[in-house]
């Protein structure tokens, strides 16, 4: 493990800036933070003046907790004095649950572990990043506390192998229709048809927007296929802009078809080449929980706003296979979140398909779509009341799916 000063953190294709808002790493810390199962600087008469005191843990031990405490608010002041960095837990006697953690303590460095415990038995858990794992021994809290914490239940970094192995298998049985609906688009270019290329470049659009959780296995196929201008030297005027949304813009503002066709041809290369090549491509355990989150937190920034509007006016289509990709992805998530929240896993189930439902009912009588602009203050507002809702329920899930190995 790394030993230097700063500690290690996700792998991610972090140039992909589109698809990388700051609010997801930062509402997975506030969730912690807010539920108090994370240290922060301890302030002036903070930590000292509470139950547990300090503790000095390094590789050869976990330091010593009082053998009793009472109920309430506690908060031990864990110093790291080794020399490689440590993950520490407040867990329960049986080990079962835990109610507070530091993760990744540098070290020298020192921060509160504190929570809220009812009466019990428990213990603190040290994780070294060189390898060992150490514990105090039990400590007795007697008697009881409002607001006291509930345990969550750690989960070990291979649970999420077979969600992984079921949405790759999704992903798989996907492409094919993807590379379908490319070559009909490139069927109607070929024709010169672009009323017809209009209609099936939504179709072949949404069959991609559906995959959003696979977008980091896809290598460099997903700019190719999917890239936004921004960012890009001549913005839309750049001669290697390729993809969904190159065809969009030159579909919806005057673009022949033979001046189209190229972009389609390469869209189905592209779609061909992802087929072959997703199978060599590994996918990050983690982005699963992190994807049921961020799906939707792009589609709030990029689709909901308008932004990946390029002509067509159909960004509420891109938000409601959004909708769709991100219930695919709970489905393969519900294995690991029904042990640990259930209430959570009910609320989702209930509020996915009711703001899939409000999307689709902006369309219009002919089955169009309607540009977000152009709905009524009203419906705009609550459209995006309910997502705004909906992603906070959804932030809940990186942290909560987060490995704690010996936890």
């Amino acid at each position: 493990m790394p030993q230097s000063a700063d500690p290690p953190g996700p792998r991610g294709r972090l140039d992909v800036i589109r698809r990388r808002p700051l609010r997801t790493a930062l509402a997975a810390l506030v969730v912690l933070a807010a539920a108090g199962l994370i240290g922060s600087a301890p302030s002036a008469g903070g930590a000292a003046a509470l139950p547990g005191g300090a503790l000095r843990i390094d590789t050869t031990g976990c330091g010593t907790a009082p053998a009793q405490l009472h109920a309430g608010r506690v908060s031990f002041g864990v110093t790291n004095a080794s020399k490689v960095y440590a993950t520490v837990y407040l867990v329960s006697g049986d080990a079962s649950l835990a109610y507070a953690e530091i993760p990744w303590l540098g070290p020298g460095k020192t921060l509160p572990l504190a929570t809220t415990l009812t009466g019990g038995q428990y213990e603190i858990r040290c994780v070294f990043s060189s390898g060992p794992v150490l514990s105090t021994g039990q400590i007795q809290v007697k008697g009881t506390a409002s607001g006291a914490v509930a345990g969550y239940l750690p989960m070990g970094d291979k649970e999420l192998t077979k969600p992984v192995n079921d949405y790759r298998s999704y992903v798989e049985a996907a492409l094919p229709k993807l590379l379908a609906a490319a070559q009909t688009l490139d069927g109607d270019l070929a024709r010169g048809d672009l009323t017809a290329a209009r209609t099936d470049w939504l179709a072949a659009h949404l069959d991609y927007e559906r995959l959003g959780a696979a977008y980091n296995s896809f290598g460099d196929y997903d700019d190719s296929l999917n890239g936004m201008a921004n960012g890009l030297p001549q913005g839309v005027g750049t001669a290697s802009w390729t993809g969904f949304f190159a065809l969009e813009h030159g579909l919806w503002h005057g673009r022949t078809a033979d001046q189209l066709r190229p972009l389609s041809q390469q869209l189905v290369s592209d779609a061909s080449g992802l087929i072959d090549d997703f199978p060599s491509e590994d996918t990050d355990p983690g982005d699963l929980p992190l994807r049921a989150h961020e799906i939707l937190e792009n589609a709030l920034q990029f689709q909901l706003t308008g932004i990946a509007d390029y002509g067509s006016g159909t960004t509420l289509a891109t938000l409601d296979a959004n909708i769709q990709g991100t219930e695919e992805v709970l489905s393969v998530l519900v294995p690991v979140i029904q042990p640990r929240d259930p209430g959570l896993l009910d609320q989702l189930n209930k509020e996915l398909p009711a703001l899939d439902a409000e999307v689709t009912a902006t369309r219009a009588a002919d089955g169009s779509w309607t540009p977000p602009a152009a709905l009524d203050t009203a419906r705009r507002q609550r459209l995006d009341g309910d997502l705004g809702a909906l992603l906070e329920q959804l932030a809940v899930l990186p942290n909560l799916l987060t490995p704690r190995n010996h936890a």
